[in-house]
């Protein structure tokens, strides 16, 4: 089985490079984060038209999750379900073919020390919790999306600058390490490939920062222990982000036995 990640920032405007990048590498599963497009509106017929099932939560303008299948999506949930958190759009479950797939947009947290930041904290710890709920239900599960976090020093170009600022701050290492550890996930990209300069995001309002890779690598597929067994390989894929009109994240896929 072959499931990827995405970040289209806008799925109508990126659904060709999906379906394209997904009929040309044979994928089974894509999950798409920032659809930026209400229900009503969400772009169904085009899809099924290639022949894929789709599940789909979202709003105008901001956030928003999809998740496209070869074969239909069974058990499918969205949000994290409490009356308690407002349902912003940002996770997406589903099961294929016996495996749960769990979708999420994690927040951005915009800026260090501000409400925003807070709540990306908060959310995390309140997702971990669903996390571990979905997990003892289905063993084989994978947790991917746009996590909004570079972990290691690896996986900023800039580790000693950027140390500190939101999406490479010790307070994001310490919740994401906490829901990895306790649930005892593997990063499926870095089971394979440990070296540095990998990334799957690179800001646009710079000039070049894509060709000079001045990345981040925040886009991430974790694996429960039995799926971490048959993951055989994990891969980003740049040539999303080079082509014409491009999001500013590519895609990451990994292949299970």
């Amino acid at each position: 089985m072959r499931i990827a990640t995405f970040n289209a920032n806008s799925i109508r405007l990126r659904l060709e490079t999906i379906l394209e990048w997904m009929a040309s590498h044979n994928a089974d599963v894509m999950a798409i984060q920032e659809t930026k497009v209400d229900d009503d509106n969400f772009p169904r017929l085009a899809i099924e038209e290639y022949g894929y099932h789709v599940a789909f939560h979202g709003q105008k303008t901001h956030y928003g999750v999809a998740t496209i299948s070869k074969m239909p999506p069974l058990d499918v949930s969205y949000g994290i379900g409490d009356s308690a958190w407002p349902d912003d759009k940002r996770i997406l479950c589903a099961t294929y073919d016996g495996v749960r797939i769990v979708n999420t947009y994690v927040p951005n947290g915009t800026k260090v020390g501000s409400d925003k930041f807070e709540y990306k904290l908060r959310w995390l710890e309140r997702f971990g919790t669903l996390l571990a709920s979905e997990m003892r239900a289905h063993p084989n599960t994978i947790w991917l999306g746009d996590i909004n976090i570079a972990p290691k020093p690896e996986d900023v170009h800039d580790s000693p600058r950027l140390l500190g600022s939101v999406g490479h701050h010790p307070s994001e290492f310490s919740v994401l390490e906490k829901i990895v550890s306790e649930l005892g996930l593997t990063d499926c990209f870095r089971k394979f490939n440990q070296e540095a300069g990998q990334f799957t995001f690179w800001e646009m309002f710079r000039p070049q920062i894509f060709e000079r890779n001045l990345g981040w690598r925040i886009d991430h597929i974790y694996a429960s222990f039995p799926m971490a067994e048959r993951c055989v390989g994990c891969e980003i894929d740049k040539g999303p982000r080079a082509g014409t009109r491009p999001s500013d994240h590519t895609v990451v896929y990994a292949d299970f036995d």
